[in-house]
């Protein structure tokens, strides 16, 4: 949700800055700029917490023996490359990797996939 200057009555407030961030900002944003710069990274660092506030709140709600469908890597790339062919659009294809490519198998450690550039 964006919600610009323009979109609604914007309300004047004080805050407090350090001084060499004070100084960053001014010698990096133009005058007329600043309240829509600053209303802008609001914006993004509150959705970030809240998707973060989001996240604590559902830790712990998948459990194992309600999806048995998902129990192997295989059921996992299955269902991966279902939803990935909903994505795909006439004459692209998404690069994938298998799940043993990921490294999530359940017993081992996860592991960053090697792309060769």
């Amino acid at each position: 949700m964006t919600t610009g200057l323009a979109s609604g009555s914007a309300q004047k407030i004080t805050i407090s800055l350090p001084q060499p961030l004070l100084e960053r900002f001014k010698a990096y944003v133009p005058p007329r700029q600043r309240s829509a710069f600053i209303s802008k990274i609001l914006e993004e660092q509150l959705a970030i917490a809240e998707q973060l506030q989001a996240i604590e709140e559902s830790a712990g709600c998948w459990r194992d023996e309600h999806h048995p469908d998902m129990a192997s890597g295989g059921d996992i790339d299955r269902w991966l490359a279902t939803l990935r062919g909903n994505w795909q659009r006439a004459g692209e294809s998404l690069p994938s990797l298998s799940h043993a490519e990921r490294g999530n198998e359940r017993e081992g450690s996860p592991k960053q996939p090697t792309r060769d550039k």
